[in-house]
């Protein structure tokens, strides 16, 4: 494979069929990259050739970023996306980290950067006349270069789930890859329309929506997530395939259900970290199909998940993936279950899943040497993920190397309660996280958000939890927080470093439950 991002949208210069839809705008590709084209020129004319050529963005799911980008892969310099959730001190900081000359922003986002240290960037407003003649003066596009397929195409950072946010260096290779397998694996064509609600500072919009429309000349319909809207949008556009990372699916299946549902044009829904029952509703309720997978910005541990993935599993690992003990850098035991499928080897099993071939896709953060060497020790790559292993090889998510918990003597992660939890037909979306015993060790704490008119209370959870025979005793949560919302970052995912500073306080409107430290019963302690 020699393409690069590059060529590939060089490729489409003269195509005529639909490219962007957006509201009432539309562009062939032929007008989308035109514009794209104007915008590289412009840049490379404004920018220092003394200094990386490194461009930020801070931008909505628009028709102007969706310009950045291909303008940065014909371009052929990087672009940095940059969150716009961030605020203050952090996001100068990110901007900082990334290198960034340029920063690239509009009217909805301009004030983000008011009054922040960012030395001799310069911030460049797309909404005002000043861009609009920049652009209209700038001559034919001369790219800043040709670029091969392991050169930067972008910047993209970390979700910060477990600490700050990290700048991955994004290869050319790397969307192109994914734009390939992506869209045979699900037949796109230019008849195809791939709406993409998912921010595309993110690296699941860039490369499970972006790309695989940049390779089969499919739409793109970008968007701001919204659990409410969403069939209408997708009706509106026809979408027929999208992307989704985290609790999307799960926000939207706790909207209320209407007979017309599956009346949409949507055939794929496509992204990772969906628990079992929101990837079975949702093709219910859509009639569509539904493809979670595993995945990672940094990309360096693959694991697919192929026909006949037993319940609990997330795939299994292509060559050089394992699960290694991180402190005697030995691989971990084959997990053992009992007739119940509850694991009876935590402390043996479970460990951190790696590449032992080295980085894989993963290119390196940039501007970060110690994150570097933390992720790449003793030749291998260590992604922060706890997991196990069965005997036939299928991979099973234990939670983050940060989930630990110590419990009455007793080590136990996070992911394997929360899908026990999530068994019950009333919680919507749970987290499952440690917070401190009052006498030594850990208390497991859920805090789950339930679905809108089920029934819920303290007994009928108990005899839910007293059902499920894969529950060890020990992982039965102490604190239950009934919750509206969970917090959680701009990609979707749970900052659970939250509810544990949050500890066992619930906010306005939410219920504990507490179960006493040798019973089964709940009773509320707080709230309600």
């Amino acid at each position: 494979m020699t393409d690069t991002i590059q060529t590939l949208l060089q490729q489409r210069l003269s195509d005529s069929s639909v490219a962007v839809k957006y509201h009432d705008l539309q562009w062939t590709w032929r007008q989308y990259l035109a514009e794209s084209a104007a915008r590289a020129a412009a840049l490379i004319a404004a920018a220092d050739p003394d200094r990386p050529m490194h461009i930020g963005v801070l931008l909505g799911n628009t028709p102007e970023m969706l310009a950045q980008m291909a303008a940065a892969g014909l371009g052929g310099y990087v672009l940095c996306g940059l969150n716009t959730t961030r605020r203050g001190a952090a996001l100068a900081a990110d901007i900082r980290k990334a290198d960034c000359q340029i920063v690239v922003t509009d009217a909805e986002h301009r004030d983000l950067l008011h009054g922040l240290d960012l030395a001799d960037t310069r911030i460049l407003d797309t909404t005002t006349p000043q861009w609009a003649e920049m652009i209209a003066a700038a001559g034919p596009l001369v790219p800043h270069r040709k670029v091969g397929m392991t050169d930067p195409f972008m910047m993209i950072f970390t979700s910060g789930t477990s600490g700050s946010p990290k700048a991955v260096q994004v290869s050319q290779l790397m969307p192109v890859f994914a734009g390939r397998s992506l869209s045979e694996r699900f037949a796109l064509t230019d008849q195809d329309t791939c709406y993409v609600s998912m921010p595309l500072f993110h690296s699941n919009a860039v490369v499970a929506g972006w790309a695989p429309a940049v390779v089969s000349g499919a739409a793109i319909a970008p968007a701001k997530f919204s659990a409410s809207n969403f069939l209408a949008d997708v009706r509106r556009y026809h979408a027929t395939y999208m992307n989704y990372v985290g609790k999307p699916l799960a926000y939207i299946l706790a909207t209320p259900e209407r007979e017309d549902d599956a009346d949409n044009p949507l055939r794929v829904a496509f992204g990772n970290e969906a628990n079992e029952k929101d990837i079975e509703e949702f093709a219910r309720r859509f009639a569509v199909q539904v493809e979670d997978g595993f995945g990672s910005t940094e990309n360096a541990v693959i694991v697919i998940r192929e026909p006949g993935t037993p319940p609990g599993s997330i795939g299994k690992g292509a060559p050089g993936v394992a699960v290694y003990h991180s402190d005697t850098v030995t691989e971990c035991s084959v997990a053992r279950f009992d007739d119940h499928g509850a694991l009876l080897n935590a402390d043996e099993a479970v460990g951190e899943l790696v590449n032992t071939t080295g980085s894989g896709f993963f290119s390196g953060y940039y501007n970060d040497p110690d994150a570097n060497a933390e992720r790449m020790r003793h030749g291998m790559y260590w992604s922060g993920d706890l997991a196990y292993r069965d005997a036939q090889g299928w991979i099973y998510l234990a939670g983050r190397t940060s989930d630990w918990m110590r419990v009455d003597g007793e080590n136990l992660t996070t992911a394997p309660i929360e899908r026990i939890l999530l068994r019950h037909n009333a919680i919507n979306r749970v987290a499952v996280y440690a917070v401190p015993d009052e006498h030594v060790g850990d208390q497991v704490m859920a805090a789950v958000v339930p679905h809108r008119g089920r029934a819920f209370d303290p007994d009928s959870f108990e005899a839910f939890l007293d059902a499920q025979p894969d529950l060890s005793p020990k992982a039965r949560p102490r604190y239950v927080r009934i919750a509206a919302e969970l917090p959680s970052t701009v990609t979707h995912k749970v900052l659970k470093r939250q509810l544990i500073a949050e500890g066992t306080s619930v906010g306005a409107g939410e219920t504990l439950w507490v179960r006493e430290p040798r019973g089964t019963a709940y009773r509320i302690a707080a709230g309600g």
